[in-house]
Order: structure tokens, then sequence, then C-alpha cells
């Protein structure tokens, strides 16, 4: 996958509203894998109907999405499988971790698929972030930060052409925040992955090609 566009895109929630000044919604947008792109908005604007719709959570929308010229609309369910496990990597705004597992078994449900990292990287990872002595605590006696942190390492825990974040580094400080942002840039330079990420305000520290004002 190569290219992500959006054509007269708009959610079905937002439909009969006053034009906006939205430089995503009812517009054309194209990204491209490789380049890095922010997008930046209020609470309440989209943003993770954004990722929603890219990773085809939702298609509560008018308007096209597509992949390489395909509507994404059209694709089955196999279709589906295979962008989500080597096309897409997605971080949601809820992590969407399992609460009575730990943070190694989290990561592991993914990387028993794609078989992307070794158990040693995922360590080292971990270990970079400041959880690596969590690896076997259930995700549920974890504070937020360190499930956002455990949620991040599974992201990248994939194959991928884009990696789309939803908020990466809402519940991280400063320092956690740079780090996420290194291991994030370093995957995606050795896929040669594209980067999208949704922030309230511009608080994230991955250097991008492109900001849209959402």
């Amino acid at each position: 996958m190569n290219i992500i566009t959006l054509h007269d895109t708009l959610p079905a929630v937002f439909a009969g509203r006053q034009p906006t000044h939205s430089e995503i919604w009812q517009r054309d947008v194209t990204f491209e894998k490789g380049k890095n792109y922010l997008v930046s908005a209020e609470s309440g604007t989209g943003k993770s109907s954004l990722c929603s719709y890219i990773y085809g959570y939702r298609n509560d929308y008018s308007g096209t999405f597509a992949f390489d010229g395909k509507d994404i609309k059209t694709l089955t369910i196999e279709q589906w499988c295979s962008v989500r496990t080597h096309h897409i990597a997605y971080l949601a705004q809820d992590m969407k971790l399992f609460p009575e597992l730990t943070a190694l078994e989290n990561i592991m449900l993914k990387n028993s698929i794609t078989h992307h990292k070794t158990v040693q990287e995922i360590v080292e990872m971990m270990r970079r972030l400041g959880i690596d002595n969590k690896l076997d605590t259930p995700v549920s006696k974890l504070s937020i930060g360190q499930q956002q942190r455990v949620a991040i390492v599974r992201t990248l825990c994939q194959p991928c052409d884009f990696i789309v974040l939803d908020e990466p580094v809402s519940h991280l400080d400063d320092v956690n925040n740079l780090i996420v942002a290194q291991m994030v840039m370093q995957e995606a330079k050795r896929q040669g992955a594209g980067i999208i990420s949704t922030s309230v305000g511009n608080n994230v520290k991955i250097s991008v090609d492109k900001e849209f004002k959402l």
C-alpha cells in the first residue's frame, strides 16, 4: 500500500452542519507511504473517527476513502485481515488492551500472528520505555501511562506501510513522549512506512512532513 486518499469525506454525524475550516473533511487529501503526518484537532472534531475509518472499524461517512485508488468500502473481510496484518499498524485512543492478560501476553497476541519481533526485541522496547519490570503484570494493575506504553509496543510488532496513531502520548510525560517518538520513527524508517498521528494541540514529538488542522 503506497497511498491513502480521501475525497469529499465527512463523518455522518457532521452531515448538515455548516462548512468548517477543516483541512481533512470535505477535501481531497493524500497520505503517502514514507511520509509523516500530524492531524491536530480539538476534541469532538473527528480525529478518532478518521483513524477508525482508515482501519475499517467504522464506515459511517460520506465521500471516499481509498487504498491505492481502491474504495475501502469494497474490501472483503479477507482483504481487511490482510490490511490489518501487513499494511496498517494502529494504536487506538482507548488502546484496546485485555485487562486480565499481562503486558507481555497482550503484546504477544499480535506478535504471535505477525512474528515481526523477537521476544528479546520486545523486552528491549519495554526497557526503553521503563516498563520491562511489568512484563508479567496484568494490564489492569498498570497505570494508564504504563498501559499506553504497552499498547505502543504492541502496535510496532507488525509489518506495515502506515503506522496510524490516535493520540499516542496523551498519558505520557515529556521523557517517554520523546522515547515513543524515536521508537516510532525508527520503526517507520526501517520499514519505509508512513506515520499518521493525531493529537489535541501539537504535543506529539514525531517530526512531520505535513500537518493538517482538523
